[in-house]
């Protein structure tokens, strides 16, 4: 099939090269060319500028974002004869059947993008072809509020999408909707009092959060548990009356991520024990008693990356976890020799991938893995775009493996609906996923959903019910959910000043 993308050829950035050759690759593909608009001339100089002077500020380079020479794009400008399809990501190609629109909340161009951006809003990427919607996904940013890194990360799952589409179009799959994106609400043009405004805005945001950081250990996060002997946070739909009690940190330190677990009728937490000196965490471990925990953490597991999201489980007579490790582009299954201490690497169950929060269930004879990926293209395992917005399935016979991607990865475009936030639990007759609320921040809130379909060829969920931090418990972030052994668990940001005497500390 041969693919033509129309891009504008007054403005070509990296993104557009990446795109070209990620497309080429795909199997039954080819050729690949592009062909030049003449470009909107909507994009403002000054947003350049605006970028320039974040990525001063916050020490940012400029990657899919970046300008080209357009001789980067000859090698796409040979392919001769008719496209079979039409990729339009400038919005100037009339509507017709095999003609694919790209735009950013219904306006086609970058400087949509950016001025959904400008205006705070979670972008909504849609791939329209005559009237009917092939492709969908709202875009996460790891750093929202800084415009370029949101603006990168957009562009990196924009390749994503478009890629993904493309797969499902050579194989078959994906349905068609009609496209109600006339109803959305368009962001207001961008101008320079705008563009000047936001840099001010900007300016004035740096100094606080660098002041913040000058007084506070940032981020702090802090498990809360409670004794579990009624209707835990699912059934309830909201925080219980009684609260949370805290898990005691000596602020040198945070513990986040709580899995807890009963083994041989007793129960142990495990948790991401993140020390402010080194910025690299590690799994620590508590026994719990009547009262509470029997002390502090005490490590038991560490490795030369990061590790968080210690994800433990029961099987076959052994205690296994499955912890982050994003930072080594692999998701590893180790067993424990010595409970709760003495933990081997058994298998490496995903290579290759920037996977955050992989969470295990079995459900209908397979194994499946629920995660979220960073884009993982031509510069795997390090990928590119945001860790929260897109979900992908792998699923295998046995928890050990070997895992098969879900033809439909990613099955989930959403940073409101994608990342795990806890064990995946059975309740009436439904399986429930926690999820983190990301949309405008990283794990600002729990999301629990009901999975409709889970099997190799489709995944669907329902919302059914969202859990914000408060006066139940206060911060701003709450993105961790997990029982067991009779206790639950949450997590989420609290403060931790530098220095004794903070006011409000």
């Amino acid at each position: 099939m041969h693919v033509r993308v129309r891009l504008d050829g007054t403005r070509p950035r990296r993104w557009h090269s990446t795109l070209l050759q990620r497309i080429s690759v795909i199997p039954g593909i080819g050729p690949v060319s592009v062909a030049d608009a003449p470009g909107s001339g909507k994009w403002p100089d000054t947003a350049d500028l605006l970028f320039r002077l974040e990525a001063l500020i916050h020490s940012l380079s400029r990657l899919d974002s970046g300008p080209i020479a357009k001789a980067e794009l000859d090698r796409w400008r040979q392919a001769d004869g008719a496209p079979d399809l039409v990729l339009d990501l400038c919005g100037d190609v009339p509507s017709g059947p095999n003609i694919w629109h790209l735009a950013y909340d219904g306006r086609a161009g970058e400087d949509a993008l950016l001025a959904s951006l400008l205006a705070g809003a979670v972008p909504r990427l849609t791939l329209v072809e005559n009237g009917t919607l092939r492709a969908a996904g709202r875009l996460g940013a790891d750093r929202p509020g800084i415009v370029l890194a949101s603006f990168e990360d957009a562009l990196a799952r924009t390749i994503t999408l478009i890629v993904a589409a493309l797969r499902d179009r050579i194989a078959g799959r994906g349905g068609a909707e009609a496209c109600g994106d006339s109803a959305l609400e368009h962001p207001a043009a961008l101008t320079v009092p705008r563009l000047g405004a936001r840099a001010g805005r900007m300016l004035a945001g740096a100094l606080i959060h660098r002041l913040y950081r000058l007084c506070y250990k940032a981020p702090h996060w802090r498990c809360g548990w409670r004794p579990l002997a009624g209707p835990d946070l699912i059934d309830l739909g909201r925080h219980p009356e009684t609260g949370w009690i805290v898990l005691p940190d000596d602020g040198r330190r945070f513990y986040a991520d709580p899995f807890p677990i009963s083994v041989a009728g007793h129960t142990h937490l495990f948790v991401e024990d993140f020390p402010h000196a080194t910025g690299k965490a590690l799994i620590s471990a508590v026994r719990f008693g009547p009262d509470g925990p029997e002390g502090p953490p005490v490590p038991v597991l560490e490795e030369a990356h990061h590790l968080s999201y210690p994800f433990v489980f029961e099987r076959e007579g052994s205690v296994w976890m499955v912890p982050e490790s994003s930072a080594a582009g692999t998701v590893d299954l180790y067993r424990a020799t010595r409970f709760p201490g003495g933990w081997v690497k058994e298998a490496t169950l995903l290579s290759g991938v920037v996977a955050s929060d992989a969470t295990l269930i079995e459900h209908a004879g397979r194994w499946w893995i629920f995660a979220t990926v960073r884009d993982a293209g031509l510069d795997a395992p390090a990928g590119a775009g945001c860790f929260h917005d897109a979900l992908h399935l792998w699923s295998a016979p046995d928890f050990r493996g070997p895992y098969t991607p879900h033809p439909a990865n990613p099955v989930l475009v959403d940073p409101a609906l994608a990342r795990p936030a806890g064990r995946i639990v059975w309740r009436g007759g439904h399986l429930i996923r926690p999820i983190q609320d990301c949309a405008t921040g990283y794990g600002r809130a729990l999301v629990l959903a009901q999975i409709d379909r889970l099997d190799p060829e489709g995944f669907g969920q329902t919302v059914i019910g969202r859990i914000e931090p408060g006066p139940a418990w206060p911060g701003n972030r709450l993105h961790t959910l997990n029982a067991g052994g009779g206790i639950e668990c949450i997590d989420g940001a609290g403060r931790a000043p530098r220095y004794r005497g903070l006011i409000g500390a």
